[in-house]
């Protein structure tokens, strides 16, 4: 592991976790809360938590590049790019329920590195760093060895998601195969994948700044990211996230029509 990556992965760490702090103090409480052009909401807890990052960040290493939900994509010079969701599950957040997290994932050149996943209402800190495991606080996570969909729990975020990709038959009929079926969307549904409590998550609608931090972690707990035809990358739309003994079957079935 290389000193450049090492101290922005731990220094990532810490201000993830600060920056989720921010967040915190604003919630549960009387907000202001807009609706931006896709309909998604924002406040000034994801405004403040991420000009807290990119200006924290650029102290130590400003010759790197930024992405975020909030604010303006900003090129680097060094190869490395901080991409970063100050509030994943905002409406979550509004609402008072607990069950969402700041965001902060590591590329360079086009991979991604690390990702930080700091969800400060239920005290966690997930982490990944390539080569270095995946762990939740100090302990180590891993996806779970279920090899059949009958035995398996699929999470996913809400059925109108679904209906949108015009996928609602094949998600319904996917969940009809499983044991049990979980609405934990957001980040919540692919953390709990990585640390072996469901096997597949599915999910659509989402940004770079919603999977980039995911990635790391999902693939050195053992599992596999990939969007609904098999391929990786972080601008897709559409996101399957397995253990990956699973995850061929559930491609071969999000690409394939009922029949009737």
């Amino acid at each position: 592991m290389s000193n450049d990556l090492k101290s922005r992965y731990e220094a990532g760490i810490e201000l993830a976790q600060k920056a989720a702090k921010i967040a915190l103090g604003h919630y549960e409480t009387a907000l202001d809360v807009e609706w931006k052009h896709d309909e998604s909401p924002v406040t000034i807890a994801d405004r403040e938590s991420e000009k807290f990052l990119r200006s924290s960040l650029k102290k130590y290493f400003n010759k790197d590049g930024f992405l975020g939900e909030e604010y303006d994509d900003e090129p680097g010079d060094s190869g490395y790019r901080w991409i970063i969701d100050p509030i994943d599950g905002t409406r979550n957040f509004v609402r008072g329920i607990p069950i969402w997290a700041t965001l902060l994932g590591l590329e360079y050149k086009g991979e991604m590195l690390a990702g930080i996943t700091v969800a400060p209402a239920l005290n966690q800190t997930y982490r990944a760093l390539r080569g270095d495991g995946a762990f939740r606080n100090d302990v180590k996570i891993n996806v779970s060895t279920i090899d059949n969909l009958r035995s398996s729990q699929l999470f996913y975020s809400s059925i109108s998601w679904f209906v949108k990709a015009g996928m609602e038959k094949e998600f319904l009929a996917i969940a009809g195969e499983t044991e049990k079926q979980r609405g934990f969307g957001d980040f919540y549904g692919f953390v709990l994948v990585a640390q072996g409590a469901g096997e597949i998550m599915i999910e659509y609608g989402v940004h770079a700044w919603d999977v980039a931090a995911i990635i790391p972690l999902i693939e050195e707990a053992g599992g596999k990211f990939s969007d609904w035809k098999g391929a990786k990358s972080i601008f897709a739309s559409d996101v399957l996230v397995t253990n990956g003994i699973l995850h061929q079957q559930i491609l071969e079935r999000l690409s394939k029509k009922p029949k009737g």
